[in-house]
């Protein structure tokens, strides 16, 4: 049974402080990796060691197998915890920490190319006597005809979702209404996924009507043990891409939510699954569900679980990976306390079609208080490189109830303090005031519908202007005025974001 003692991170930003703060609770010595642009980073701050992997995309950094396993040698870690994105669902590199004598913090090469493969995974589900949803089945790879996928598509019906095998995040996915728009979405799915994935396969799935995202956490270890968690709801999408997640559903009855456990610990029994995982499901409107895929590894979203359950997966990683048992209650661990949500705060311009907006930070003052709490990766000063993905930090809310969290939130980001790059706060501000969310009445398309309709609207309310004129007038009347050599009045403007920005700072404090 192994006893870690040092644990290299194989991540950058949030998810990496997170991880850092994890080992820091459990005794564990951390070694931090970074890239050129992450030098000053926090995680690179924070960590008991950062060594330099060099470059700057991720090819020529988070990326490198061989790097990230030699500074693990020279620097005595004897664990890596992967995080999400980057190397996480990598089965090469799991077996090649393992090759190196390091404990990979995840699961098996084996379960992470079981269900990495989308299509193995809906064959794991059926085998375990879960549903999924209709389609293609087998894989469609590159070499494969468009006239076969036409064919195999008039057996799905449609409309269809066109998905790359290894896919993930919405990358390699395309909606098919009908039989003339597959050719072109199939060579747009192929392209976008052999440049993500490094593997032009897809596969074909039925589109459900509105359906809701579910999604059930879980633990397993290496004794056999397998504990689904309550379920999050991860509906309201942009692209194809989760936002917004809260825990538990309003959808999900309790009869529902036993089932929907039960079936996720089913698959991952299936495959032999060990460490933290996710499987996630479809729900349609008359509540049937049905198996999606299953991420393995941490997800983004893990808060809002940790948050209804008052449990520290990050935690109960490093003690799976140390050959610890589960001790936890599976009934409670379905039962929720309280409901959170989780705003994920990205460097994007929702003004200008969400781009990115990576650039310097010269101001940041994250938002506290009760049922509050920030997962971020930032510092001030500090920058957001162009190189990666442009979140930046996790907001999450929480109260006694769904209406609580839902006010909390609504305070938080009214707090929230970024400045020198554009967010997606005035998005969030905007999205939890929208009627169908308050209702609840969402579903993965809805978001992307409600946004059309919007036809590039601004998000910022009608009060900020004015606020800003009284930060403003305000921020004039209390300063010294001087008197130039030409007469005329002058005020000294702050030296950090001007007026309106040192001003609405004061006015929170």
């Amino acid at each position: 049974m192994p006893v870690l003692k040092k644990v290299l991170v194989a991540n950058r930003g949030e998810i990496a402080v997170r991880i850092v703060r994890g080992c820091r609770d459990r005794g564990l010595s951390s070694v931090a990796v970074y890239s050129d642009c992450d030098r000053t980073s926090r995680h690179v701050r924070m960590a008991d060691e950062a060594w330099r992997l060099g470059g700057n995309t991720p090819g020529e950094s988070y990326l490198r197998i061989d790097a990230i396993v030699e500074i693990a040698r020279k620097s005595g870690a004897d664990a890596v915890h992967p995080g999400y994105g980057f190397l996480a669902e990598n089965a090469a590199f799991a077996e090649a920490c393992a090759d190196a004598g390091l404990v990979f913090i995840g699961p098996s090469p084996a379960a992470i190319r079981a269900m990495g493969s989308k299509t193995a995974a809906r064959a794991a589900a059926t085998t375990a006597g879960v549903a999924v949803v209709p389609g293609s089945g087998a894989p469609l790879p590159a070499s494969c005809r468009d006239e076969d996928v036409l064919e195999a598509a008039r057996g799905v019906g449609y409309p269809l979702m066109l998905k790359a095998v290894a896919g993930g995040g919405g990358k390699g996915m395309r909606l098919v209404a009908d039989e003339g728009e597959l050719p072109g979405a199939l060579r747009a799915a192929r392209s976008e996924a052999q440049s993500s994935f490094g593997d032009g396969s897809v596969y074909l799935e039925r589109r459900l009507e509105r359906p809701r995202h579910i999604e059930v956490q879980l633990l397993g270890d290496a004794h056999g043990m397998v504990v689904p968690f309550v379920e999050r709801e991860c509906s309201i999408q942009r692209r194809h891409q989760t936002v917004l997640e809260e825990s538990p559903s309003v959808a999900v009855t309790p009869d529902q939510r036993v089932a929907l456990t039960d079936a996720a610990a089913r698959v991952a029994r299936q495959v032999g699954y060990t460490n933290a995982g996710t499987i996630e499901f479809l729900l349609d409107a008359d509540g049937r569900f049905y198996f999606l895929e299953m991420n393995t590894r941490l997800q983004v979203e893990h808060p809002v679980t940790e948050t209804v359950t008052g449990i520290d997966l990050v935690e109960w990683q490093l003690r799976i990976a140390g050959g610890e048992p589960l001790t936890l209650d599976p009934q409670a661990l379905i039962t929720p306390r309280g409901h959170a949500i989780e705003a994920r705060i990205y460097a994007e311009d929702p003004d200008d079609r969400f781009l990115p907006s990576p650039g310097p930070v010269t101001h940041l003052r994250p938002a506290a208080g009760p049922g509050i709490r920030d997962d971020g990766g930032l510092t001030a000063p500090g920058e957001v490189p162009i190189y990666y993905d442009p979140l930046v930090a996790k907001l999450i809310a929480s109260g006694s109830d769904r209406a609580q969290a839902i006010t909390r939130l609504a305070r938080a980001l009214r707090e929230y303090e970024i400045e020198g790059i554009k967010t997606t706060i005035p998005f969030f501000r905007w999205l939890i005031t929208n009627e169908d969310f308050l209702a609840a009445r969402v579903d993965t398309t809805w978001l992307d519908r409600v946004l059309a309709l919007r036809a590039g609207q601004p998000f910022w309310t009608s009060a900020e202007p004015v606020a800003d004129l009284a930060a403003i007038a305000a921020a004039i009347q209390t300063s010294t005025a001087k008197a130039p050599t030409n007469g005329a009045a002058t005020v000294d403007a702050p030296a950090s974001g001007g007026w309106v920005a040192a001003a609405r700072r004061e006015a929170l404090r």
